[in-house]
């Protein structure tokens, strides 16, 4: 009869470490990119509108971390890029974007299908999964699928990144650099 006690008291700590580990506590973080200097680091982060966080509690007002498409850039240029092809899925919670076939309007028998997948936020080749889709028809029956050449599969992430890294850099410059001496409080200056 005492084993119910245990069962329970484990279920519990089974249940926190559950929670907190999906509230976002733990995040993995690389050292390379936070500068040793404390000034430096407030001061990227103030660029960047990124805010603090005590205990999971964030300050909403500029952290810089948005649960909308507008603010990532990949996600945004990936849009850019592929504007001139109808949109069969952008889901941006699953991180998708798939076209519907396209067609120039040249050889209507030829068409082609783009598929995206985000693996990351963070604007790094390895952070796109892209796939184009060739089908060949002889008068619109006997279609032929296959997985296009991987040249044009660079070609657009390399245009992506370049346009995802040109938005960055534009965000990071609209933000006017803030002195410290006006974030520091009078009795907190060295």
């Amino acid at each position: 009869m005492k084993i119910k006690p245990i069962l329970f008291k484990l279920t519990g700590l089974l249940m926190i470490l559950i929670n907190l580990n999906s509230c976002g506590i733990y995040r993995p973080v690389s050292a390379k990119d936070f500068p040793p200097e404390p000034e430096k680091r407030i001061q990227k982060n103030l660029k960047e509108g990124r805010g603090f966080s005590i205990m999971g509690a964030v300050n909403k007002k500029g952290d810089g971390n948005f649960n909308f498409a507008t603010s990532n850039e990949m996600w945004r240029a990936s849009l850019d890029i592929l504007d001139f092809m109808p949109l069969t899925s952008a889901d941006y919670g699953g991180g998708l974007i798939i076209t519907d076939w396209y067609s120039d309007g040249s050889n209507a028998d030829d068409s082609v299908k783009i598929s995206i997948r985000f693996l990351s936020n963070e604007i790094r080749a390895d952070a796109l999964n892209i796939k184009v889709f060739s089908k060949q028809c002889e008068k619109t029956i006997n279609c032929k699928v296959s997985q296009s050449n991987p040249e044009i599969e660079n070609e657009l992430k390399v245009a992506i990144l370049k346009r995802a890294a040109k938005y960055k850099k534009d965000m990071i410059d609209s933000n006017p650099e803030r002195d410290l001496n006006t974030i520091l409080a009078p009795g907190d200056k060295n």
